[in-house]
């Protein structure tokens, strides 16, 4: 019985289908414009190599450097003058207080005349106006300060934005040219991350069944590695086959030729 199960199992192994990938980074990125701006330096030394936190690309960002400095001392003196308008608010308060105090006693004297709480009155309607109006001063401010707070943080996105850097990525190409004029969406390089490889290879449907349960051999070696996707839709390039995706290791060398073959069963002794 032994003997026929070992037949049985080298039999399947045997049938098992041969696949060859190419091992390819385990994912590339397309890195594209945010912002308008002419493109002032590239470095070309990094091409092929790990970028750090150093940008490899910068567009103008002159005009917003400017205005934010700009933005920044206006907003060191609105909020000086709203600091001392809130101190005024706040003297005009204690005096509105004491003053419609006076009123409502001298309103109440029958020895003061007609003219005399007529002045109390008016002197009270212009502390009370004064008061309104540094309150709106108040209000006005604040707004002004809101808006050029949302301006600094835009234009720090925007400078951000100018400067190219992905750290830890392998600069894979660059797709414009120093001098050149970009706009929203135009695509400025391409970069890897290499820090896995991934190999896609396009199965059978008779393959493709229990495939999850199988062990990968690589250049006809058992490793330890699972399949990261398996695409239940056929291909729509490889007809009737079905896209598998295996991440291993990154070897020294990228894009050399590998042999894929699923084999047996992972529960299997």
């Amino acid at each position: 019985m032994r003997i026929l199960l070992y037949l049985f199992l080298t039999s399947q192994l045997l049938l098992s289908e041969v696949y060859y990938s190419k091992v390819q980074p385990y994912k590339f990125k397309k890195i594209t414009s945010n912002v308008i701006g002419e493109v002032t330096f590239i470095d070309e030394n990094m091409l092929g190599k790990k970028l750090s936190k150093k940008p490899f690309l910068l567009i103008d960002s002159e005009i917003d450097t400017a205005e934010l400095a700009d933005v920044r001392k206006k907003l060191i003196s609105l909020k000086d003058t709203l600091k001392l308008n809130q101190e005024i608010l706040q003297n005009l308060k204690e005096v509105l207080k004491r003053k419609r105090a006076n009123f409502k006693k001298t309103e109440a004297l029958k020895i003061k005349s007609r003219i005399d709480k007529d002045r109390e009155f008016y002197d009270l309607i212009v502390s009370e106006n004064s008061f309104i109006a540094t309150q709106k001063e108040v209000n006005s401010l604040k707004n002004s300060i809101a808006d050029l707070e949302l301006r600094e943080i835009q234009l720090q996105k925007n400078i951000r934005d100018k400067k190219a850097i992905q750290e830890g990525y392998l600069l894979y190409s660059i797709d414009v040219e120093e001098g050149q004029v970009v706009n929203i969406g135009t695509p400025l390089a391409r970069v890897a991350d290499m820090s896995k490889a991934l190999l896609t290879v396009y199965v059978d449907t008779d393959e493709l069944q229990n495939i999850q349960d199988k062990i990968i051999y690589i250049d006809d070696k058992k490793s330890n590695y699972k399949i990261l996707r398996v695409l239940n839709i056929a291909d729509s390039i490889n007809i009737s086959k079905y896209k598998v995706q295996i991440a291993i290791n990154a070897p020294k060398v990228f894009s050399q030729l590998v042999k894929v073959e699923f084999k047996g069963q992972k529960d299997e002794k």
